[in-house]
């Protein structure tokens, strides 16, 4: 296929980084429809592409022949969205989380199956280049055995960001900090450890944004099957977003990365950096980064070839284990808790 036919659900925030990158690659995509249920917002991101219409309305979307949607709307429409775009025979990749429960994204998965269409999950900061050259390293056992590991984010949500119809919303969002900003580095920790989660044992809390029902910081204690620990923090009532921190130690050295940048500490070895090859900010909020851009063209270049899609969602949905598991155990004194999917 030379073309892929488009449409996006969902024009809000995050809209603009897949306009930027669609932007780029209009010698292969055609940006077809775009959906959002306050109109307005469909138009502006309609605009910047010849030929696409604007809807307020799925339905618009749904009779029309499309090779793929990405799917960009609050969390709790995750599944209907997406299976709804499978049922009607595309492609979907859609932002993260998967689902808020394990059982709207083991459905939307089957859904896929059931209907042969592919389905893939944003989690771009596993493009980075540092983390790429991490997780071959660590496959090859040059980081010897895994011992631990830890990720700090300190981030700045105001009042404002909460003031519409589900952000703050146990049912709607499924959660705060731990759900919507620092899901990325509990993903890169397993992507980077490579087994399973087996115990959790953590604490929400809600002190700065009391306004809101769900948690504005987090920690836990996160037991893998190898026997490592994950250290994990983050907060959204910082006075600034600051770079997010994560890192992985083993036996022969450890990896670090700040931001999109990482820095490799290897036993008897030089250390050095492997500095992104992409601004992270390009215009965009930074803590984003520009690699959703990276995901997307792989995205892409995978359906060509007739390959599956990134990332499986089977890994999206144990991703979302480990943020649930933390939701338990918080909401239930710190108990320690199994993860409900490994």
């Amino acid at each position: 296929m030379d073309r892929f036919r488009v449409g996006v659900i969902g024009c809000g925030r995050i809209s603009a980084v897949y306009k930027s990158a669609f932007s780029a690659m209009l010698d292969s995509l055609d940006i077809v429809i775009a959906v959002d249920k306050v109109r307005e917002r469909a138009e502006a991101f309609a605009s910047a592409f010849p030929g696409c219409i604007a809807s307020d309305d799925i339905e618009d979307l749904l009779r029309m022949n499309l090779d793929a949607v990405h799917v960009l709307t609050p969390h709790f429409l995750h599944r209907c969205h997406v299976e709804a775009c499978l049922e009607a025979g595309f492609n979907v990749l859609t932002e993260k989380p998967i689902a808020t429960t394990i059982a709207d994204g083991e459905s939307m998965i089957q859904t896929a199956e059931r209907t042969g269409r592919q389905l893939g999950v944003i989690f771009q900061n596993r493009y980075i280049e540092g983390i790429q050259e991490a997780r071959r390293l660590i496959g090859q056992g040059a980081l010897g055995e895994l011992r631990g590991a830890w990720s700090h984010l300190a981030w700045h949500r105001p009042p404002s960001y909460y003031q519409c119809d589900w952000k703050g919303s146990w049912e709607k969002e499924g959660g705060g900090v731990v759900i919507d900003q620092a899901i990325h580095s509990i993903d890169l920790v397993r992507y980077l450890m490579g087994c399973p989660v087996e115990e959790i044992q953590g604490h929400i809390g809600r002190r700065i944004l009391t306004m809101i029902e769900v948690e504005d910081e987090a920690d836990a204690a996160i037991r893998f099957s190898n026997g490592a620990v994950y250290v994990f923090s983050a907060c959204n009532y910082f006075i600034e977003n600051s770079p997010i921190r994560v890192c992985v130690e083993g036996e022969k050295g450890s990896v670090l990365l700040t931001e999109s940048v990482v820095d490799i500490v290897l036993e008897g070895q030089k250390p050095y950096r492997i500095d992104p090859s992409l601004d992270p900010g390009d215009g965009h909020v930074r803590y984003w980064g520009n690699y959703h851009a990276v995901q997307i063209r792989d995205f892409y270049s995978r359906l060509r070839a007739g390959e599956k899609v990134p990332v499986d969602p089977r890994d999206a949905l144990r991703t979302l284990a480990v943020v649930l598991g933390i939701y338990e155990s918080g909401k239930n004194g710190e108990v320690p808790v199994r993860p409900g999917y490994i």
